[in-house]
């Protein structure tokens, strides 16, 4: 077999970080194979990809050293977070960088962008629209295109579908597998469901970045189960497992005599001058937790943008039966999780970023010591409370940002995706948690794609299209009502 990618003996460190996070690391792909790279959130899945592309240390600054390395003469990349993926700020722009590149000539560009497009599902009115006006889950799509356009013949994909709904999941993967087939394919995932039948080989890392495993997916899956349980690590029917030994029927509040602690009425979002998000009325009450679902650019995150007072909105908003703009201290009420955690970061070191908001208030040295130790042990980051918080990795960065948010246990709770890119391990640490806020009192706001959190979690359902709220319903009958949608895994 043809070797096309391989690292021997490797060593890497982070700047600042005393422990090496690989050691003697060995790999080598072969061409043609399927590769899912699995471990859990940190183990290096995402720094092990830019490796063996070159990437580390040749465009990211990295101290590494190994004994050899060969690296694949065509390649593309996705990254996880497809905000660090984009050269231009326009759309066809983007994907005309590429196609530059490989002098594609000038008459060709048009039909080759909407070709492109097309491929992941990308309809715009303008091609030359703003990418920073593009939902999370477009963006992605426009990340892949970019990378389809360069037609390489080894594809490292870092969670291609993390920001898509499930419909939009399914079909992004039939794209990749069809165009993938014929290529070295390599991937870290955490929705592996969606690609078992794809793969061929499955190499297992620890959270130490070493590899655990190597070989068939049958041969994994069947005899190192055990370790996948142990490590946290997502498997194929590790939902029904989890709720067989966790469910419980969570009680839900008599709201017949309570106030809510958020209304809307004739409520709208806008970005410039465009409304971009329309609610006629909405009530979410304490004890409730609401997943707002719909597909990628419906407006789920711009709806919580503007519960948030970071957009321009007009009409009835209350919280507490207080008019919203009359509210003097915002953040007292209302704690709100980025989609992308970069955008909440303001200190400089993991502890004080947990820390910042409650050091405001009359807390003690010590009650802020222990209350921020015990998020970050939860969480699995005490080990990382002396870094940046952008040394981190996407997973990590996610977890943090949800233990900032969460800190101060406000009533009201907004979430844009705050469980992707996360391990199995992770994920229920934090489901559990805000189940735990629930039944507290506090009103839980999700977006979310993923439907077992509908199923097992949520107790009401707005449903977003085209820029309206158009349905409200409990969380069972949604269930009920769309048991033939695809489960996330």
């Amino acid at each position: 077999m043809t070797t096309i990618a391989s690292i021997t003996n490797m060593r890497l460190k982070f700047p600042g970080v005393e422990s090496l996070l690989f050691k003697d690391f060995s790999l080598s792909l072969n061409k043609g194979e399927k590769v899912l790279i699995l471990g859990p959130s940190g183990s290096g899945k995402s720094t092990l990809l830019q490796v063996l592309t070159g990437l580390v240390p040749d465009a990211v600054e990295i101290p590494m050293k190994a004994e050899e390395k060969i690296i694949p003469e065509s390649w593309g990349f996705l990254f996880q977070d497809p905000d660090t993926q984009f050269c231009m700020p326009y759309v066809d722009e983007e994907i005309a960088f590429v196609l530059e590149n490989l002098q594609t000539p000038r008459e060709q560009m048009e039909s080759s962008i909407h070709y492109y497009l097309h491929q992941v599902g990308l309809t715009f009115d303008n091609i030359h629209t703003k990418i920073q006006t593009l939902s999370g889950g477009m963006k992605q799509r426009l990340a892949i295109a970019s990378v389809l356009a360069l037609e390489p013949e080894v594809l490292f994909l870092d969670e291609p579908t993390a920001m898509l709904d499930p419909k939009g999941t399914q079909s992004v993967w039939d794209t990749l597998k069809d165009i993938g087939k014929d290529k070295t394919v390599v991937i870290v995932e955490h929705k592996i469901e969606q690609i078992v039948d794809f793969v061929d080989r499955i190499i297992l890392l620890n959270e130490n970045g070493e590899i655990i495993a190597d070989g068939s997916k049958r041969k994994i899956f069947d005899q190192y189960k055990h370790v996948l349980i142990e490590q946290g690590i997502w498997y194929p029917g590790v939902w029904d497992e989890y709720i067989q030994v966790n469910r419980k029927e969570f009680p839900i509040s008599n709201k017949v005599n309570e106030k809510p602690n958020l209304h809307l009425a004739e409520f709208a979002g806008y970005r410039e001058k465009s409304k971009k998000i329309d609610v006629k009325e909405a009530d979410a009450y304490p004890g409730e937790w609401i997943t707002v679902l719909g597909p990628n650019g419906a407006g789920k995150s711009t709806l919580l943008l503007g519960l948030m007072n970071l957009i321009k909105t007009k009409g009835s908003y209350y919280i507490l039966d207080q008019n919203h703009r009359k509210i003097k201290n915002f953040s007292d009420y209302v704690s709100f999780v980025f989609q992308n955690p970069e955008f909440q970061f303001i200190t400089n070191t993991v502890f004080d970023e947990v820390a910042y908001s409650i050091q405001l208030e009359d807390w003690s040295e010590e009650q802020v010591l222990t209350r921020v130790n015990q998020l970050l042990n939860l969480y699995q980051l005490e080990a990382h409370k002396q870094k940046h918080p952008y040394q981190l990795s996407m997973g990590q960065k996610r977890r943090l940002s949800f233990a900032a948010a969460i800190i101060k246990e406000q009533p009201i709770l907004l979430l844009d995706e705050p469980t992707f890119g996360q391990d199995a391990k992770n994920t229920f640490a934090i489901l559990e948690q805000l189940e735990r806020l629930r039944l507290q009192g506090t009103t839980v706001i999700m977006v979310t794609h993923d439907l077992q959190i509908v199923n097992h979690f949520a107790t009401k359902v707005w449903y977003i299209s085209n820029g309206k709220l158009v349905e409200e319903c409990s969380a069972s009958n949604y269930t009920k009502n769309n048991q033939k949608q695809p489960a996330m895994s």
